[in-house]
């Protein structure tokens, strides 16, 4: 009984995360397009940061072993950045999560090779773990910009993502000495991090190739042996019929003579 309650409460808490993530979506596309009014969305979306915050927090507190849970919810913790409401998207990562939770792929019998890649890739290769850091290292130049350049913090945050990216406009610049030491400090860290991740990503889609092109060579070899097996005992079939055929003709003849 106990045991069915819990479970009741958990599907409860994950529909109510569902609900809220997907309106957290549906609030930032209405922000970024301008549809509706500005200024109710934006108290919807500070309301659902502070609940998503809170959660957030909450399982950080009861975790068990919290460092498995920082790794595992690093999405989480980037859905929460009140920087900028796009951050928002990052709480669909929350779905994903819980999808897997509930086996809800195997259920509708879409479970199979791709999502095995996707996790290995996500988890197994570190792409996370790069990709978090490299998050943290641009938002936090971006506020530490925002505070000495007296910029918003939207357009530091829009300078941060342009000079990781080596991009770099030049529409919004560093002037006084710590912005400009924020800088170089943002194209050393970030631009390395984020050269390591696209590394990353390049050697897992090259080690999935060669992987694909191994187990096609494997495959044709295989297919090759029983092709050769077959061939030889067609070969010894054809060898039994003639010395088959020789003994009948030779017999025939004997016959023949007598």
């Amino acid at each position: 009984m106990e045991k069915q309650r819990q479970k009741s409460l958990t599907i409860g808490y994950h529909l109510a995360v569902t609900v809220l993530t997907l309106w957290s979506a549906v609030n930032v596309v209405l922000m970024i397009f301008h549809i509706g009014h500005w200024q109710l969305e934006m108290n919807i979306a500070n309301a659902l940061l502070a609940v998503f915050a809170v959660d957030y927090f909450s399982r950080l507190i009861i975790a068990k072993d919290r460092k498995t849970f920082l790794i595992h919810s690093a999405f989480d913790l980037l859905g929460i950045i009140p920087m900028h409401p796009v951050f928002a998207l990052f709480r669909l990562g929350r779905l994903a999560r819980m999808i897997q939770y509930h086996h809800l792929f195997w259920r509708l019998g879409l479970d199979g090779k791709w999502s095995h890649d996707f996790h290995r890739f996500v988890y197994r290769t570190g792409f996370i773990y790069l990709f978090s850091i490299s998050i943290a290292i641009i938002v936090l130049s971006a506020l530490l910009f925002s505070v000495f350049e007296h910029q918003s913090l939207s357009d530091a945050l829009w300078w941060a993502v342009t000079t990781a990216t080596t991009v770099g406009y030049g529409d919004v610049t560093p002037h006084t000495p710590v912005g400009k030491i924020i800088a170089a400090a943002l194209m050393f860290g970030g631009i390395g991090f984020i050269g390591l991740l696209t590394s990353t990503i390049t050697d897992f889609f090259t080690t999935q190739t060669r992987q694909n092109l191994g187990h096609q060579q494997d495959e044709k070899e295989i297919e090759l042996k029983l092709l050769l097996t077959k061939i030889e005992t067609l070969t010894q079939k054809v060898d039994q019929l003639q010395t088959d055929l020789k003994r009948q003709e030779s017999s025939h003849h004997q016959s023949k003579q007598k």
